[in-house]
């Protein structure tokens, strides 16, 4: 099944809200109450934060048959040449099939100064930190993090990119 990927618009915020919910509570089943998960993702998720993101961030979804089953979200490069990786979630039925990467690629050709993404990824999401283990990011610090009430054990990765001349980024192994 083909996949493609594009930058993200307004009209893609319902759809981008459904990825997130089924993605959460597929990773996150076990390790965030399900309590603090619903007041994250309406905090995190709402149209008007999401609405906030597609002006302050970058945002791409993949699509599949016209039906959008992941994004990914970064910030913009700062003048050190370094952005943050804040989300990339797919519908459960979908992981393992490339998209991802696919995703990834996207944001990193789209961010032309970037020389450093970093990436915060729970300890216990392991197939998040599968992922980004298995595209070269390195495990910079791990520290405690509160949400709701609930502590997570959160990792920092950074991944190191070399930019080419050209259009298309490549990522050094």
């Amino acid at each position: 099944m083909s996949h493609h990927v594009r930058p993200m618009t307004s009209d893609d915020i319902p759809s981008v809200q459904e990825v997130a919910v089924r993605s959460w509570k597929d990773t996150y089943e076990g390790i965030i109450p399900e309590a603090s998960q619903e007041r994250f993702l309406q905090a995190a998720y709402s149209t008007e934060r999401m609405e906030l993101r597609l002006e302050r961030s970058r945002l791409f979804v993949a699509e599949e048959e016209g039906r959008v089953v992941g994004f990914i979200s970064t910030t913009n490069v700062n003048e050190e040449g370094k952005a943050m990786l804040g989300a990339i979630y797919l519908l459960p039925e979908v992981q393992g099939n490339g998209i991802g990467t696919k995703l990834l690629d996207a944001a990193i050709s789209a961010l032309s100064e970037l020389q450093e993404l970093y990436v915060e990824v729970e300890k216990d999401n392991r197939s998040g930190k599968a992922f980004y283990d298995a595209k070269g990011f390195t495990f910079v610090r791990e520290y405690d993090d509160p949400i709701d009430g609930h502590v997570l054990k959160t990792v920092e990765m950074v991944l190191e990119v070399k930019q080419n001349s050209g259009a298309s980024a490549s990522v050094d192994h």
